[in-house]
């Protein structure tokens, strides 16, 4: 194991939580690949620079918090990095479903006054397809423009 690549690949995790994804195509830049590769990760796990649960956990506590991401969205992009269905359930457990609802309701209002002066059929659509492109379900979008707009 070359040890300047592994300080490299030690500080790329220590930056910021990464998946096994990620760090695998950061090797494959730095030009490592095959049994290698393995090396590296078996290394960054043991000593604690990768972690997939605190890589999930951030993971959707960000998307959540500071992209207005809903549920659906989330889920598809932590099991397009490989995250297992048990390391993604326990890390979405982690928003409430009183917060998950207060997010909600705060984006559709935030959609309904940037858009006073439209008619209430183009502020149903606009809520339905930003929040849908969000990754909300379909079910609360339509509960939500059913209470905000009657």
């Amino acid at each position: 194991m070359d040890n300047s690549i592994k300080k490299k690949i030690e500080f790329y995790c220590a930056y910021q939580e990464r998946c096994q994804i990620e760090v695998t195509q950061k090797l494959k830049k730095l030009g490592i690949f095959g049994d290698d590769t393995a090396e590296y990760i078996n290394h960054l796990i043991s000593n604690d620079f990768l972690n997939e649960e605190r890589f999930s956990e951030c993971y959707v506590r960000g998307k959540f918090n500071n992209n207005n991401w809903g549920r659906k969205k989330i889920i598809r992009e932590l099991e397009s990095r490989n995250i297992s269905t048990e390391i993604i359930n326990k890390a979405m457990s982690e928003i409430s479903e009183e917060d998950y609802i207060k997010k909600i309701r705060v984006l559709a209002t935030k959609i309904i006054n940037e858009n006073l002066d439209t008619p209430k059929e183009k502020i149903r659509e606009k809520i339905y397809n930003r929040l849908d492109y969000k990754g909300w379900e379909k079910e609360l979008i339509f509960e939500e423009i059913k209470v905000l707009v009657n």
